[in-house]
């Protein structure tokens, strides 16, 4: 466990945002209730998001101005906003608050008991009977039962804290994929729009040549479908582009923020080593570390379970008024249950079966990591080599051929039939080069979100501006014995 908290450690110091003292949590002892969990607040804004996004489908009236669109914003500001407004964050901040009073009312210990009896009311030898007043009873609790089950508890803030460290990160993954994904979508709609462009020049050029009797008219009509077909694939794309936007709108936190276009790096994507990337992930993501801190939970409940037998002691005490003698009288009082037929047996096996399912809920938990990990490396390295492979050598020959075969078709020398196929060929590789990247860019965000990534895909800000940092934890302390 020590090896794995310093591995943790030593990863964590690297992360550009850092989370130098919520990394303690995994490894030190239950934490005491009073510590504050933060959602930080909203970080300072670089550009204006305030205008609201329009798709006007009229004419605006005379002397009116159509709000401007929203500036271009990167995925950070964007995941530095969500941390302050996602509500899935603020829920997880209530569940540690929930498990903090959990832990203050497991050490608290028993009430007193303040009681007032008065027997043999009328007896013929003592009308006024027998006062017992006040009669005070109080239950000694034995065997450190009441730090025991603080034990437990305070392993359930740690749990609590963990899985908001881990919704942190799920919802920073979140944001950046949806970005991603909207980036893609307005560099599709951007390649469309040119391929529309080279269409319509090749369609107005092949006018010119049916008019002079060089090309057939076939020839022409397949230039216009090709045309039509481009312009027909960016309008989809256009149609697709409000959903897009609404959608990282609400991963952010509020579906009614408005969203300008994604600004940032796009052709060159993070690099990330499998490896490597696994080894991190299992020595530091909330889920492996929540695991193990359901290990130490487990031992504490088996522990709290064996010491129920021992019972607790009931001490009473009060004072005694005998109207029928005329005394005065004390009372002391011990009593304590007799661990005869219930020793809490069935509570020790059942918490002992549970440490068994925590120990095999870290197996679980890794293998369940390995898998994610997997998948998004695969799909990172699937992605990242297509698109080097498209940049590098598919693209250039494809855009090679076309301009080659359209100056030899100018020269009378070819069909324009292989002019249109070359054609087609630069817009598959133009859109395949595009998709590419955006399913790389999309992995990635998923193995960012995996690693703990602050601040992603370039490095932190040299100041920060306030509420930009991470969520801080103060270090706990030891639990009571």
């Amino acid at each position: 466990m020590r090896n794995l908290c310093s591995a943790r450690g030593s990863y964590l110091k690297r992360l550009a945002g850092g989370l130098l003292t919520a990394s303690v949590i995994g490894c030190a002892t239950p934490p005491q209730p009073r510590f504050d969990t933060q959602t930080p607040p909203p970080p300072r804004e670089k550009r204006s998001l305030s205008s609201p996004i329009t798709q006007a489908s009229h004419t605006e009236p005379a002397g009116k101005t159509a709000p401007a669109e929203p500036a271009a914003t990167p995925v950070d500001e964007w995941a530095q906003l969500a941390l302050s407004k996602n509500p899935r964050l603020g829920k997880a901040t209530f569940a540690v608050d929930a498990a903090q009073g959990k832990y203050v009312q497991a050490g608290l210990y028993p009430n007193p008991n303040l009681a007032a009896n008065w027997d043999e009311i009328g007896d013929r030898t003592g009308p006024g009977g027998i006062l017992n007043v006040p009669r005070f009873t109080q239950e000694i609790v034995t065997a450190k039962k009441l730090s025991l089950s603080q034990a437990v508890a305070a392993t359930e803030v740690n749990q609590a804290t963990l899985a908001l460290l881990r919704e942190r990160y799920a919802v920073l993954g979140t944001v950046r994929e949806a970005f991603y994904d909207l980036y893609a979508l307005e560099r599709r709609i951007a390649v469309l729009d040119e391929l529309v462009k080279l269409a319509d020049e090749a369609t107005k050029t092949s006018k010119i040549l049916l008019e002079n009797k060089q090309i057939a008219r076939l020839d022409q009509v397949q230039l216009e479908v090709e045309l039509s077909r481009f312009r027909s694939q960016a309008e989809a794309a256009r149609r697709e582009l409000p959903g897009a936007r609404r959608r990282l709108a609400a991963v952010v936190g509020d579906s009614r923020l408005p969203i300008g276009p994604a600004a940032g790096p796009y052709e060159e994507v993070p690099t990330y080593e499998q490896e490597r990337t696994l080894e991190v992930v299992l020595a530091t993501h909330p889920d492996v570390r929540t695991a193990m801190v359901g290990v130490e939970r487990a031992q504490a409940a088996v522990r709290r379970a064996e010491v129920e037998p021992i019972p607790n002691v009931t001490f009473t005490t009060g004072y005694i008024r005998q109207f029928e003698n005329r005394s005065h009288d004390f009372q002391l009082g011990l009593s304590a249950p007799i661990p005869v037929w219930n020793r809490n047996q069935g509570n020790i096996r059942a918490a002992k079966a549970e440490l068994g399912m925590a120990l095999q809920e870290v197996g679980r938990t890794e293998n369940d990591l390995t898998e994610r990990v997997a998948t998004a490396s695969r799909a990172y390295a699937a992605a990242t080599k297509l698109a080097a492979q498209y940049r590098d050598d598919i693209l250039p020959k494809a855009e090679e051929t076309y301009k080659l075969s359209l100056e030899a078709f100018k020269g009378g020398q070819f069909e324009y039939l292989r002019v249109i196929q070359a054609q087609r060929a630069v817009a598959e590789a133009r859109l395949e080069y595009n998709r590419a990247l955006g399913d790389a860019w999309k992995a990635s965000a998923e193995l960012s979100s995996l690693l703990l990534e602050e601040w992603w895909p370039g490095p932190a800000p040299k100041k920060p501006g306030p509420g930009a940092g991470p969520v801080v934890v103060p270090a706990p302390k030891p639990a009571p014995k």
